[in-house]
């Protein structure tokens, strides 16, 4: 089948606003069902169960997708063992070919791919293709680069592959947090079984054609689809000798005591609720389009959205009028149109689950701000961005990660106050600081309990700089020189 933008619901805009639809009509062709990407090959199930993928944005099925139970799991890790071996042994440069290869495949077929994910996860079009693909393809240009230059990377050390790495990826950036967590693996020698989100695994999959496509030898990586149980076995396995997991703090705590005690390596990206602070000095415009970015234009499906605002005293009135102004121009519809901005939540259960934070935030006293705008599609999962101000500490809004476009808006008086109140969370993923003096950054910054801090912009990412958390948000780090460590022995 060939699905086009048109198969999805009509934009919708804001009031004021009168945009001619813009849809993506590069085609993507599908099948009516995927097996598991197993040794090469993509394979029924031995669970022979199966789930369908859902296009948030109309409810519609875009595909039958295998369910990978015990038995499979145990085959893909057997075919990675396999394939270790002769993947380590195999010449460096040779390695980094393939990851090239696989980086120039990525940006060929880069409108297909941000079409897909645009598809199947309900984030803009404009996000796919502007951010996701391009970064995906980055990381293994970059990690290409780093195959034959380990040594370079650990003076005075000889770096060794650890064997089989088990990866468990989200929904919120399917085919640029494979790439994160693939590309090092691969460039250290070792192989890779992957398992997909359940709700997200359709550019997981394309991924395995790719690897086909560039020849990739049988069993390197392997992708087993479906839901927590895949997930279980594949980090329980005794053959893992690693496993990455970008996810819930939730989750990610289950997995540390699974680990524990098996001599397994273990990195985990959780959960955040990371402070924007905004000082009095900062450039207004500036600091409002860049707390819009951090959390409504990726409808705050990013770990480390900025959820939490904290602005100083003197000028909140002035930030929240922007704040609502700025909101207001903000299109929400078709994720397939190039003029969206806010898209679909990707599942019923997330809708559900920010609903929920919403109710618990008016409950508490808090004073929400809305757009207002047309009705929302009848077909879906849709939320319109909002904002909170009232909001106190205590709120359940400002403790918890809400994983969807809510902000709360709080105040300080003073940096000592800014700091107290932005690091008073069991989170320490991200955070961002917005003024004009150069001290005032440096001096906050040193003293944020953060993994990643944006000075004067937010959500900057690049394959050379390592990124993670502190706290519940996880330990380890992916990206540059650091992430490399993860992936190598001694």
């Amino acid at each position: 089948m060939n699905p086009t933008a048109s198969d999805t619901n009509e934009h919708h805009t804001s009031p004021g606003w009168d945009y001619s639809p813009a849809p993506e009509r590069t085609p993507v062709e599908l099948d009516e069902s995927y097996g598991l990407f197993i040794d090469g090959a993509f394979r029924a199930p031995k669970s022979r169960k199966r789930f369908d993928s859902i296009n948030p944005a109309t409810e519609q099925t875009l595909a039958s997708v295998a369910e990978g139970g015990a038995k499979d799991v145990d085959d893909a890790v057997q075919a990675a063992k396999a394939a270790q071996g002769p993947w380590a042994r195999l010449k460096p440069s040779e390695r980094a070919k393939y990851l090239y290869r696989i980086a120039r495949r990525i940006q060929e077929r880069a409108r297909e791919l941000a079409v897909l994910e645009s598809m199947d996860g309900g984030k803009p079009i404009k996000e796919s293709r502007d951010v996701d693909l391009p970064l995906a393809a980055q990381h293994f240009f970059y990690h290409a680069g780093w195959a034959d230059k380990l040594a370079y990377a650990f003076p005075g050390r000889t770096p060794r592959p650890l064997g089989v790495c088990g990866q468990i990826i989200p929904w919120n950036f399917p085919l640029l947090m494979a790439a994160w967590k693939l590309a090092p693996a691969l460039a250290c020698g070792n192989t890779c079984v992957l398992k997909p989100a359940e709700t997200t695994s359709l550019t997981a999959l394309k991924l395995a054609e790719i690897l086909r496509e560039i020849d990739l030898p049988p069993g390197v990586v392997n992708i087993v689809t479906g839901a927590g149980e895949t997930g279980a076995a594949l980090a329980g396995h005794p053959d893992v000798k690693k496993i990455a997991f970008t996810g819930s703090t939730e989750v990610g705590k289950v997995l540390a005591r699974s680990a524990a005690g098996t001599g397994k390596r273990l990195t985990l990206e959780l959960g955040g609720k990371s402070p924007n602070i905004i000082f009095a000095d900062a450039a207004i415009d500036q600091a409002v389009e860049g707390i819009v970015s951090s959390i409504w234009f990726n409808q705050g499906h990013v770990c480390c959205a900025g959820s939490r605002l904290f602005v100083e005293e003197s000028i909140v009135d002035e930030v929240v009028d922007k704040l609502r102004h700025r909101m207001q121009s903000l299109r929400v519809g078709d994720p397939l149109d190039k003029n969206t901005d806010v898209g679909a939540i990707n599942s019923a259960e997330q809708l559900r689950t920010i609903e929920r934070y919403v109710d618990a935030g008016e409950h508490e006293g808090a004073i929400m701000h809305e757009v207002s705008a047309d009705p929302l599609p009848t077909k879906g999962f849709w939320h319109r961005p909002c904002f909170f101000t009232g909001v106190q500490p205590s709120h359940l809004i400002a403790r918890e990660e809400i994983f969807g476009p809510v902000l709360s808006v709080m105040t300080f008086r003073t940096p000592e106050e800014a700091l107290t109140r932005a690091n008073n969370t069991p989170y320490g993923l991200a955070a961002g600081i917005w003024t004009n003096t150069g001290a005032k950054i440096f001096e906050i910054a040193r003293k944020l309990d953060a993994g990643v801090v944006w000075c004067n912009t937010y959500n900057k990412f690049d394959a050379a700089s390592p990124f993670g958390g502190f706290k519940e948000s996880g330990f380890g780090r992916e990206g540059g020189r650091h992430g490399l460590k993860s992936y190598v022995k001694f």
